[in-house]
């Protein structure tokens, strides 16, 4: 249970995985090198605890490497944060999963990870090409590999012990129920798109439900404007409560019982991101009320992240 007083310390229990995930998290999909370091940096010094990764995002070295200069500079110590990062599409047949978790070891500086993710339900086909197109550019898709094979291989890191625990991304409810019934390590984690135009309430219960964390991803709507950062209802709950209306989303992403990841890119806007308190009630059920209802990626239709750019080979 997260405790509201104190978001910015909350952790969540992972009841299908070990230890405790927190509340905040810092999502690290920044395309440019050098600002990857620097934002990783910047996190670790305001507060952030949790870093979400992935393969696909090209910069698993780079956030390595700011992880462990901050880890030193700040007498913080590796069991004291969270680190996840996720399995990309050409990866998922079953032979192709534990060398690519080993990759990212090697590339994040780590010697276990708390969290892996299978980044998208969807199987591309198998390579070094993470973005595999026909000659009409459309994604190559691998049908000879199940989500439950892939699944049967993350339940082998875990039993190995250099995975802690293991979840999904990108999923729907009806794609993560088969996988749910059919685990024998079930997932601790679900991460998914998740904001007051898309609350995902089904998929929330249904996670509280069976113990499994629900981690939201764009919770300020990718920042796209118009989007929630410019809602009049999330407006005026700003300037009534004397927060940001970065600061009130992310405050009802927590207050719901989500975790949550943003991607500040600078000092002070990590500083505002971590800075977030307990909403009244009264401005979560005015946030409730919102009406709008839009998802901003497609990624849980096409296994193809919209906010990536696309590399050419």
């Amino acid at each position: 249970m997260i405790e509201l007083s104190n978001f910015r310390t909350g952790r969540i229990a992972l009841d299908h995985g070990a230890g405790e995930m927190p509340v905040l998290g810092f999502g690290t999909l920044i395309p440019d090198p050098a600002l990857t370091i620097t934002a990783t940096r910047d996190a670790l010094e305001a507060g952030f605890r949790h870093f979400d990764c992935a393969e696909r995002y090209r910069n698993e070295r780079e956030v390595g490497e700011a992880l462990q200069a901050g880890l030193a500079a700040g007498g913080i110590a590796r069991e004291d944060i969270f680190v996840t990062t996720k399995l990309w599409n050409t990866n998922h047949r079953p032979e192709r999963v534990a060398p690519a978790f080993e990759a990212s070891l090697e590339r994040l500086r780590l010697d276990s990870l708390d969290l892996y993710l299978i980044h998208t339900p969807f199987a591309f086909q198998a390579g070094d090409e993470q973005d595999p197109r026909d000659e009409n550019g459309k994604v190559i898709y691998d049908r000879g590999v199940t989500l439950l094979d892939t699944w049967r291989a993350m339940e082998s890191l875990v039993d190995h012990g250099r995975c802690r625990a293991i979840g999904l991304s990108d999923i729907t409810l009806d794609g993560l129920l088969p996988i749910y019934e059919a685990a024998r390590i079930k997932p601790a984690v679900v991460q998914v798109e998740s904001h007051p135009y898309l609350p995902e309430t089904e998929l929330l219960e249904f996670c509280k439900e069976k113990g499994i964390a629900f981690l939201a991803f764009a919770p300020l709507g990718h920042g796209m404007r118009p989007g929630p950062l410019e809602d009049p209802v999330i407006l005026a709950i700003a300037a009534r409560v004397g927060k940001t209306p970065a600061q009130v989303l992310l405050a009802w992403a927590a207050q719901r019982g989500t975790a949550l990841l943003t991607t500040p890119r600078t000092a002070e806007r990590a500083r505002e991101n971590f800075d977030i308190s307990a909403l009244p009630e009264d401005a979560l059920d005015e946030i409730n009320r919102i009406e709008t209802r839009q998802r901003l990626n497609d990624v849980v239709n096409t296994g193809s992240p919209g906010f990536i750019p696309r590399v050419k080979s």
